[in-house]
């Protein structure tokens, strides 16, 4: 498959990372393609371990309306870049650059297990990662980095908008009835609503969405075997 492009050096520092974000920030577009067909969605996340530099990158493509796998996709590249809050990308990215590569079946929309606009210079890994690999993305986070949802109903499909500075940056998503919210906003090619909308569909059971669930099973299960998994790159999910 072709390659990422590259929109920048990633040997950088966090001072320079966080000037690139800035510029990276106007490049973004916050609204989907026209008539965006979604017929399949993918799942992005990497699995570290303590005292080791390396990153097992994932990548597990679903089918939109059975949300079963069709493709996967795995890679290991060295952890170059320091873990720093708000920088998250250019640690993971460069893995999932080698993951993308070897995706044989293209998603329509890639869902990363991090923020979007919800974020101190509204690009986080999800706009990032969108602006990387040209397609529309959305972030869905466990955990607030900016921002303050308002008050949110414990059924499940209930939404909040999070607000930051006067700004609306995501919604607190309640994708379980009584269970904690997942925090969701749009990456790149992507609206609140429609990046909303999608976690809701893909996550029928389970507080976390389903690209989030079988990637980071695939990305544990790497790492544990050490990154010797070839046949995990093949396109067939078993």
């Amino acid at each position: 498959m072709e390659s990422p492009r590259a929109p920048h050096p990633w040997n950088v520092t966090p001072t320079e990372a966080v000037a690139l974000q800035k510029r990276l920030r106007e490049q973004l577009i916050l609204e989907p393609p026209p008539g965006l067909r979604v017929t399949r969605l993918a799942g992005a996340d990497i699995s570290t371990e303590k005292g080791n530099d390396t990153g097992y990158g994932g990548m597990v493509v679903l089918d939109a309306q059975t949300l079963q796998p069709v493709a996967r996709a795995v890679a290991t590249a060295t952890l170059t870049f320091p873990y720093v809050p708000g920088l998250l990308s250019f640690r993971e990215l460069p893995v999932l650059a080698a993951v993308w590569e070897r995706l044989t079946v293209r998603p329509d929309v890639l869902v990363f297990d991090g923020q979007g606009t919800a974020h101190p210079r509204r690009v986080g890994i999800a706009c990032h990662g969108g602006l990387l690999f040209d397609i529309p993305s959305i972030g869905c986070a466990k955990s607030l980095l900016v921002g303050t949802p308002g008050k949110l109903a414990e059924r499940r499909g209930a939404t909040s908008p999070i607000t930051h500075k006067g700004e609306v940056v995501g919604m607190a998503v309640r994708t379980r009835t009584g269970v904690s919210p997942v925090y969701v906003s749009p990456g790149h090619r992507m609206d609140l609503d429609t990046a909303v909308e999608w976690v809701l569909k893909v996550s029928p059971r389970y507080r976390e969405p389903e690209t989030t669930r079988h990637a980071h099973r695939l990305v544990n299960a790497f790492r544990r075997a050490g990154g010797e998994a070839a046949e995990m790159a093949e396109g067939s999910p078993g």
